[in-house]
């Protein structure tokens, strides 16, 4: 950066300065770029806004003319906005730039004007824009999406099988002058000298008067008519019996997303040879995330079980898992690699046919406008020809995403389960659980604790009427209430009163897991399923129930229901049913002084 070149040159040294020093300290691989480029920008937008509001911008300082240097950066932030739109974050990203160079020189206590000083100290005006975050893909769509990439690997073998058998036969056209021999083109495209050059005088100009054999070779529809003619489209035609180009490994990158949950798309599309090692249990792969600073090796094992039948003519076993699949990938690559020795050991290696008219190799982008992630779905190779009932965007990280799903449903854990080694809890949270089976997942699982919670709260104790009581040693009359013989042998001798009603078995609370005698009773017992109600117990109930009422009184009315109004409610349905027996119990408590004692603890816990 010169800063002589901006009217402002002292005000772009300046900033200059700062991005050097904030780049060197940051320890920044890429040089601070983004850093760079705010200055730049910011430099050119002051010279021409600085003379309007009465400032020289040779003069411009950063210690001297904060009011000013404030309104340009408000003004340059306002024509960012308006240039790249409201859904870009280019504007956001270049204000935040610019303030963290001023907000370095005010840390750092270099004089800054105290109006420029507030600003760097605040935010950009206008937030980054935030989209919304990508979906997964159904798991319909998820096998959509895997049997269509394994038809397009099988037709690739298939295809590459053929050339196989042509190259065999083919001899080079330069001896015979026989250019019309697809199996000599197939040799030609071998030995790298099928080039628009040297056909075009062999050929007719017009692919219509080709030997019939030759435009067999060109893409046509099922009817036979020709979808692209010309020599342009025939030497990658050619090519492709050999190698496979971008679209081909399409596929792969496809299945193998699909397969690695840990692994991302930069990071499958990064990786070389040497990162490959197969061992006796599957393939070590070496992987990097730049983004992440991190280095790892993963090891993906060969399946117990025989594996599936597939290419017998390739290396590769047929096998559909992560070691099958890139042990496929090397075999369809590796006539690529001998032929194009000079090209990168790139994982995704494809050959495509460059502008000058000649097959190259190189690493497959999957960017160029019909070979990309969209362009595959719309017309998937060795499919039915149409495009594949997936919902949009087409965008690869959904592919991630999807496997991360089928990782949590067959997980089923925790959000830290889910996130795996790879991620953080938070990045988990924020970039994945936002899916849709993550919020079905999350619904079933608030669903079931639900459920819980409304049986645990429909249980309510036993009611024996006194006719039963009365025969409640009986075995049909002891089934009919759920108790055992022996359990209504105690409870007739009183064994298993715990002051307010009986408990079948207090040793089995459904509030503790540790067999000891349940700790909240009688606090609870008119809320749990191993409750047994006499009609002898209704005066002890009834002085409860005016408890419960007087606590109305003193508590407020939220803590109240919370303490009381679930036992109240179900007091109210005994008594209820036992609407005749209530008045004589009324006169009981008169008559005998019967009185409630109610543990000291059940006291201070609830009625303060």
């Amino acid at each position: 950066m010169d800063p002589a070149k901006f009217r402002c040159g002292t005000l772009a040294a300046q900033l200059a300065d700062e991005w050097l020093i904030y780049t060197r300290s940051m320890k920044r691989s890429d040089g601070g770029a983004d850093l760079a480029q705010a200055v730049r920008a910011f430099a050119t937008y002051a010279d021409e806004h600085l003379p309007t509001v009465g400032l020289d911008p040779a003069e411009a300082r950063l210690e001297r003319h904060g009011a000013e240097l404030v309104e340009a950066i408000h003004g340059w932030e306002q024509e960012l906005r308006d240039r790249h739109g409201l859904r870009s974050n280019r504007p956001y990203v270049k204000v935040n730039s610019l303030l963290t160079l001023l907000e370095q020189r005010v840390q750092r206590g270099d004089s800054v004007a105290e109006a420029l000083r507030l600003r760097a100290l605040a935010p950009a005006a206008y937030p980054g824009y935030t989209s919304e975050p990508l979906d997964e893909y159904s798991n319909a769509e998820r096998i959509v999406l895997r049997d269509a990439a394994r038809a397009a690997v099988r037709a690739l073998e298939a295809r590459l099988v053929r050339g196989s058998e042509l190259l065999a036969r083919g001899v080079d056209p330069r001896a015979d002058g026989d250019w019309h021999e697809p199996a000599n083109l197939v040799g030609a495209a071998h030995s790298r000298l099928l080039t628009t050059g040297l056909l075009k005088p062999r050929l007719p100009e017009s692919a219509e008067k080709w030997p019939s054999e030759v435009k067999a070779l060109l893409p046509a529809a099922e009817d036979g008519t020709l979808l692209k003619r010309g020599l342009r489209y025939l030497i990658p035609a050619v090519g492709a019996l050999l190698f496979p180009a971008e679209t081909d490994l399409q596929a792969f990158r496809i299945l193998l997303l699909l397969g690695m949950s840990d692994t991302t798309p930069e990071e499958l599309h990064d990786l070389h040879l040497p990162d490959l090692e197969f061992t006796d249990g599957g393939v070590r792969l070496v992987q990097r995330k730049d983004r992440a600073e991190r280095i790892r090796a993963d090891l993906h094992a060969d399946p117990e079980e025989d594996q599936a039948a597939g290419a017998v003519d390739f290396l590769g076993d047929g096998a559909w898992d992560v070691p099958g699949l890139l042990r496929r990938l090397l075999a369809v690559t590796a006539l690529t690699r001998e032929v194009f020795p000079e090209a990168e050991p790139w994982l995704f290696l494809a050959v495509e046919r460059r502008w000058s008219g000649v097959l190259d190799a190189g690493v497959a982008t999957f960017l160029p406008s019909g070979r990309r992630f969209s362009d595959w779905i719309g017309d998937p190779p060795g499919g039915t020809g149409g495009p594949l009932a997936v919902s949009a965007p087409y965008d690869v990280r959904r592919l991630r995403k999807t496997t991360k799903t089928v990782r949590a449903v067959a997980l089923g854990g925790t959000v830290s389960d889910l996130a795996g080694d790879d991620h953080h809890v938070e990045v988990y949270r924020n970039h994945y659980a936002h899916g849709t089976t993550a919020h079905v997942l999350a619904g079933r699982a608030i669903n079931k604790a639900q459920r819980w919670v409304f049986e645990r709260l429909s249980e309510r104790p036993v009611l024996v009427t006194s006719e039963a009581e009365a025969r409640l040693e009986e075995p049909e009359v002891a089934a009919d209430l759920g108790l055992s013989v022996e359990e209504a042998k105690l409870l007739r001798a009183g064994e298993l009163d715990m002051g307010l009603v009986n408990c079948r078995n207090p040793h089995s609370s459904p509030h503790r897991r540790d067999n000891k005698v349940c700790h909240v009773a009688p606090a609870m017992c008119m809320l749990c399923r191993n409750a047994v109600v006499f009609t002898s117990h209704l005066p002890r109930l009834l002085l409860l129930s005016d408890h419960i009422e007087t606590m109305r009184a003193r508590l407020a009315p939220p803590r109240w229901q919370a303490l009381w109004g679930r036992q109240a409610a179900a007091l109210a349905e005994v008594f209820e049913e036992c609407a005749e027996l209530v008045p004589a119990a009324r006169r009981e408590i008169v008559e005998l002084g019967v009185r409630l004692d109610l543990p000291l603890g059940l006291r201070t816990e609830y009625d303060r």
